[in-house]
């Protein structure tokens, strides 16, 4: 909250920040226009003071790397305004540890952070609460999503499924084996380039010298794109 020359207090100075995957979103509550109405109507509810609502279109919420971002924090640091406001906090990110990254950058103690939907405000020590409540079940989520998948894929290797797309030197055909898999047939050209990699590292050549000599014999890689030594190192791993 600010204060006025004659110490009495003031209303809480919140810059609003909405922020739209791609320009063609427009689903109910999330579009910009929908996001702005929802902080209007907090800020007059609450009596905030809205100083203004910045957007970011087309702006992926797994990075802070984002301009719209960056303005609205750069008036928190420089002391325009005492809190952001938004209308969901995946309109902020969708990352447990960017929030936490704002969350250390000045959020725990300097600058209010608020949310319409999941209603926060971390002015309060209830506010505070819920966010940390909100922060410990998405990290809990997202460790249980990952122990899933690699459980998964654990039980796909132990029952012999090829994972990924077909190395060099395979493709895979259209018939499926009995198992339900698709059946993956030798490339000639392809093998013959495992062939060449395995030849000159018998040589003594390094993984760099292979790239390069792969490419002075244009030879293509699996997509098409430049030869690497780390592209070189998946293929000996996989034929060793």
């Amino acid at each position: 909250m600010t204060r006025n020359d004659d110490g009495k207090g003031s209303r809480t100075r919140v810059i609003g920040y909405v922020r739209v995957s791609t320009e063609a979103q427009a689903d109910e509550g999330v579009s910009l226009e929908a996001q702005q109405a929802k902080l209007s109507s907090y800020a007059q509810l609450y009596d905030l003071e809205l100083t203004a609502v910045i957007a970011d279109a087309g702006a992926t919420g797994k990075t802070l790397d984002r301009p719209g971002l960056q303005r609205a924090l750069a008036q928190l640091d420089a002391g325009d305004v005492d809190g952001l406001l938004v209308a969901k906090l995946d309109r902020l990110t969708r990352s447990v540890r960017d929030l936490g990254t704002l969350l250390d950058r000045g959020f725990r103690d300097r600058f209010a952070l608020m949310s319409v939907a999941e209603q926060v405000d971390t002015r309060s020590a209830a506010g505070r609460l819920v966010l940390n409540v909100l922060c410990s079940v998405a990290e809990w989520e997202r460790e249980t999503i990952g122990e899933r998948t690699r459980e998964a894929l654990a039980h796909l290797r132990a029952s012999g499924a090829r994972l990924g797309g077909a190395a060099l030197g395979w493709a895979r055909a259209d018939e499926r084996d009995a198992a339900g898999r698709l059946v993956v047939v030798p490339l000639e050209e392809e093998a013959a380039t495992v062939d060449r990699i395995l030849e000159l590292r018998r040589e003594g050549l390094s993984l760099r010298a292979i790239a390069a000599r792969l490419a002075n014999e244009q030879r293509r890689t699996k997509r098409g794109g430049a030869w690497h030594p780390q592209t070189i190192r998946a293929v000996l791993r996989r034929v060793a």
